[in-house]
């Protein structure tokens, strides 16, 4: 059974990319041929080539992204000082041509980010009927943050499959063991994983994600678990 995924974030520089690379690397271990795609690039970053490479480098650079953009900004407003207008059409295509097996989406930023004049990210979520995997940075604030983010998901008739906690930097912050039992509390039925420790070595991290989130990937239940899901807000 195809695993397809998107993963988003409740902020930017949350790990998205180290998270959806994990998946991808898991699911190319086990010998399938995933696809990448970050619809949205923006600051001259290379995630949508970390992604590439991850998901077994078979893949053509372009179509892993539909859109770069040199500033570091929200991609709507990198394409208005570049003078360029993306195509939502162009867009929704990527996925399409990409086939039908087993994948990972990356967002850009959280879900209110805005990809041109009209769509932000919640719409490419809505647009692409995806399960969603939730990436929050530990600590304070992260309740607030991930319930925000998960209120927007379900509005827009999103499925959350988890919500994964990760520390994204080394400080010491008395928050952080409370994250995961507050959301446990608050939404029964959620699959949560985490919190990920910080580690600065980027090959102990990534071994790090894919112990933790292995079982996304390995449960041929995934989609009937997260059907199930489906109305628990």
């Amino acid at each position: 059974m195809a695993v397809r995924l998107f993963v988003t974030g409740t902020d930017t520089g949350v790990g998205k990319t180290e998270v959806a690379s994990a998946l991808l690397a898991l699911m190319a271990q086990r010998g399938e041929r995933p696809f990448a795609l970050k619809p949205f690039e923006s600051g001259g970053g290379d995630d949508s080539r970390i992604l590439q490479v991850a998901a077994g480098g078979w893949q053509p650079l372009d179509t892993a992204c539909v859109y770069r953009f040199k500033a570091p900004l929200a991609p709507a407003i990198a394409a208005r000082r570049e003078g360029r207008r993306p195509s939502w059409a162009r867009v929704l295509g990527a996925l399409e041509a990409l086939g039908s097996g087993s994948g990972v989406v990356e967002g850009a930023g959280g879900l209110f980010v805005p990809l041109d004049a009209h769509h932000d990210v919640v719409d490419l979520v809505a647009a692409y009927q995806l399960p969603v995997i939730v990436v929050a940075r530990a600590g304070l604030g992260t309740i607030n943050h991930t319930v925000l983010t998960l209120r927007a998901l379900w509005g827009a008739g999103a499925t959350v499959a988890a919500v994964v906690l990760v520390r994204a930097t080394p400080a010491v912050d008395p928050s952080i063991r409370d994250n995961r039992p507050e959301l446990e509390r608050r939404f029964p039925g959620l699959e949560l994983y985490g919190p990920l420790p910080h580690l600065t070595d980027p090959k102990r991290r990534r071994r790090a994600l894919m112990r933790e989130l292995a079982p996304l990937v390995e449960r041929p239940t995934l989609i009937d678990a997260v059907e199930a899901r489906k109305g628990k807000k």
